[in-house]
Protein backbone atom coordinates (compact mmCIF):
# COMPACT_ATOMS: atom_id res chain seq x y z
CA UNK A 1 0.00 0.00 0.00
CA UNK A 2 2.84 2.20 0.40
CA UNK A 3 4.69 1.52 -2.26
CA UNK A 4 1.57 2.50 -4.19
CA UNK A 5 1.02 5.71 -2.55
CA UNK A 6 4.51 6.46 -3.18
CA UNK A 7 4.44 5.88 -6.99
CA UNK A 8 1.11 7.52 -7.31
CA UNK A 9 2.50 10.76 -5.62
CA UNK A 10 5.92 10.67 -7.24
CA UNK A 11 4.41 10.61 -10.82
CA UNK A 12 1.76 13.33 -9.91
CA UNK A 13 4.48 15.43 -8.13
CA UNK A 14 6.44 14.75 -11.25
CA UNK A 15 3.74 16.04 -13.94
CA UNK A 16 2.89 19.15 -11.83
CA UNK A 17 6.69 19.56 -11.33
CA UNK A 18 6.84 19.53 -15.60
CA UNK A 19 3.52 21.23 -16.03
CA UNK A 20 4.45 24.00 -13.32
CA UNK A 21 8.18 24.27 -15.54
CA UNK A 22 6.80 24.17 -18.76
CA UNK A 23 4.56 26.99 -17.81
CA UNK A 24 7.26 28.84 -16.38
CA UNK A 25 9.16 28.58 -19.65
CA UNK A 26 6.57 30.26 -21.59
CA UNK A 27 5.26 32.77 -19.22
CA UNK A 28 9.04 34.02 -18.96
CA UNK A 29 9.72 33.62 -23.09
CA UNK A 30 6.84 35.40 -23.70
CA UNK A 31 8.07 38.02 -21.44
CA UNK A 32 11.20 38.45 -23.19
CA UNK A 33 9.99 38.65 -26.71
CA UNK A 34 8.03 41.32 -25.92
CA UNK A 35 10.65 42.91 -23.91
CA UNK A 36 12.96 42.55 -26.92
CA UNK A 37 10.99 42.38 -29.63
CA UNK A 38 7.88 44.42 -29.28
CA UNK A 39 9.24 46.94 -26.52
CA UNK A 40 5.93 46.15 -24.37
CA UNK A 41 5.90 43.03 -22.31
CA UNK A 42 2.39 41.37 -21.63
CA UNK A 43 1.27 42.56 -17.96
CA UNK A 44 -0.10 38.81 -17.00
CA UNK A 45 3.67 36.88 -17.71
CA UNK A 46 4.76 38.72 -14.68
CA UNK A 47 2.00 37.23 -12.86
CA UNK A 48 1.89 33.69 -14.19
CA UNK A 49 5.13 33.49 -13.59
CA UNK A 50 4.77 34.26 -10.09
CA UNK A 51 2.21 31.32 -9.43
CA UNK A 52 3.86 28.77 -11.49
CA UNK A 53 7.36 29.37 -9.35
CA UNK A 54 5.38 28.77 -6.41
CA UNK A 55 3.58 25.70 -7.83
CA UNK A 56 7.08 24.27 -9.02
CA UNK A 57 8.39 24.62 -5.61
CA UNK A 58 5.16 23.09 -4.30
CA UNK A 59 5.37 19.92 -6.17
CA UNK A 60 9.29 19.65 -6.44
CA UNK A 61 10.14 20.22 -2.70
CA UNK A 62 8.52 16.57 -1.65
CA UNK A 63 10.36 15.04 -4.97
CA UNK A 64 13.86 16.52 -3.39
CA UNK A 65 12.82 15.21 0.20
CA UNK A 66 12.46 11.53 -1.35
CA UNK A 67 15.54 11.65 -3.58
CA UNK A 68 17.42 13.02 -0.70
CA UNK A 69 18.49 16.70 -2.76
CA UNK A 70 16.52 18.93 -0.51
CA UNK A 71 19.26 21.17 0.86
CA UNK A 72 20.81 18.83 4.18
CA UNK A 73 23.60 19.21 6.22
CA UNK A 74 24.70 15.74 6.54
CA UNK A 75 28.27 16.41 7.05
CA UNK A 76 26.73 15.52 11.05
CA UNK A 77 25.03 12.50 10.58
CA UNK A 78 28.06 11.57 8.44
CA UNK A 79 30.63 12.09 11.05
CA UNK A 80 29.23 10.82 13.82
CA UNK A 81 29.08 6.93 14.11
CA UNK A 82 26.73 5.00 12.21
CA UNK A 83 23.92 4.39 14.65
CA UNK A 84 24.07 7.98 16.06
CA UNK A 85 23.79 8.94 12.47
CA UNK A 86 20.51 6.63 11.83
CA UNK A 87 19.09 8.90 14.97
CA UNK A 88 19.67 11.70 13.70
CA UNK A 89 18.27 11.34 10.27
CA UNK A 90 15.52 9.55 11.90
CA UNK A 91 15.07 12.57 14.29
CA UNK A 92 15.25 14.77 10.83
CA UNK A 93 12.54 13.27 9.32
CA UNK A 94 10.60 12.57 12.63
CA UNK A 95 10.98 17.00 13.08
CA UNK A 96 10.03 17.39 9.25
CA UNK A 97 7.07 15.59 9.23
CA UNK A 98 5.43 17.21 12.70
CA UNK A 99 6.89 20.82 11.23
CA UNK A 100 4.17 20.14 8.20
CA UNK A 101 1.60 18.28 10.00
CA UNK A 102 1.62 21.12 12.35
CA UNK A 103 1.69 24.20 9.34
CA UNK A 104 -1.62 21.93 7.42
CA UNK A 105 -4.02 23.95 9.52
CA UNK A 106 -2.34 28.05 9.45
CA UNK A 107 -2.06 26.90 5.37
CA UNK A 108 -5.48 25.62 5.11
CA UNK A 109 -6.87 28.71 6.34
CA UNK A 110 -4.75 30.94 4.77
CA UNK A 111 -6.00 28.99 1.61
CA UNK A 112 -9.38 29.58 2.89
CA UNK A 113 -9.17 33.13 2.58
CA UNK A 114 -8.06 33.35 -0.80
CA UNK A 115 -11.50 32.45 -2.01
CA UNK A 116 -12.64 36.05 -1.79
CA UNK A 117 -9.69 37.18 -3.64
CA UNK A 118 -8.38 37.66 -7.08
CA UNK A 119 -5.34 37.76 -8.73
CA UNK A 120 -4.53 41.40 -9.86
CA UNK A 121 -4.44 40.66 -13.95
CA UNK A 122 -4.88 37.11 -14.43
CA UNK A 123 -8.42 37.47 -12.44
CA UNK A 124 -7.55 33.91 -10.98
CA UNK A 125 -9.03 33.19 -7.46
CA UNK A 126 -6.33 33.31 -5.20
CA UNK A 127 -7.31 30.06 -2.72
CA UNK A 128 -6.14 28.14 -6.45
CA UNK A 129 -2.67 30.02 -5.74
CA UNK A 130 -2.48 29.71 -1.36
CA UNK A 131 -3.04 25.68 -2.16
CA UNK A 132 0.32 25.66 -3.07
CA UNK A 133 1.60 25.76 -0.02
CA UNK A 134 -1.24 23.77 1.47
CA UNK A 135 0.13 21.03 -1.02
CA UNK A 136 3.96 21.52 -0.67
CA UNK A 137 3.15 21.02 3.25
CA UNK A 138 0.45 17.92 2.74
CA UNK A 139 3.59 16.30 0.43
CA UNK A 140 6.43 17.15 2.63
CA UNK A 141 4.45 15.28 5.41
CA UNK A 142 3.80 12.73 3.59
CA UNK A 143 6.94 11.71 2.33
CA UNK A 144 8.66 12.42 5.76
CA UNK A 145 6.26 10.01 6.92
CA UNK A 146 7.00 7.67 4.25
CA UNK A 147 10.94 7.73 5.01
CA UNK A 148 10.39 7.17 8.17
CA UNK A 149 8.32 3.82 7.83
CA UNK A 150 10.73 2.81 5.82
CA UNK A 151 13.70 3.20 8.44
CA UNK A 152 11.57 2.10 11.56
CA UNK A 153 11.45 -0.96 9.07
CA UNK A 154 14.73 -1.48 8.07
CA UNK A 155 14.08 -0.98 4.49
CA UNK A 156 16.07 2.59 4.97
CA UNK A 157 18.70 3.63 6.17
CA UNK A 158 17.47 7.38 5.72
CA UNK A 159 20.57 8.63 3.66
CA UNK A 160 20.01 10.44 0.71
CA UNK A 161 18.97 8.98 -2.63
CA UNK A 162 17.90 5.89 -0.38
CA UNK A 163 14.08 5.89 -0.22
CA UNK A 164 13.18 2.64 -0.01
CA UNK A 165 11.24 0.51 -2.06
CA UNK A 166 8.43 -0.18 0.33
CA UNK A 167 7.06 -3.17 -1.09
CA UNK A 168 7.95 -4.71 -4.58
Amino acid sequence: MLARLDRTLTAICKTGTGLAFAVLIVAVLTQVIGRSVINDSPPWTEELTRYALLWLVAFGTGLSLRSGDLVNVDIVSEAVPERSGYGLRLACAVITAAFCIALIWPAWFYTSIGIRQTSPVLKIRMDFIHASVLFLLAVLAIFALMRIAGMLTGKSDGRPNAMPELEP
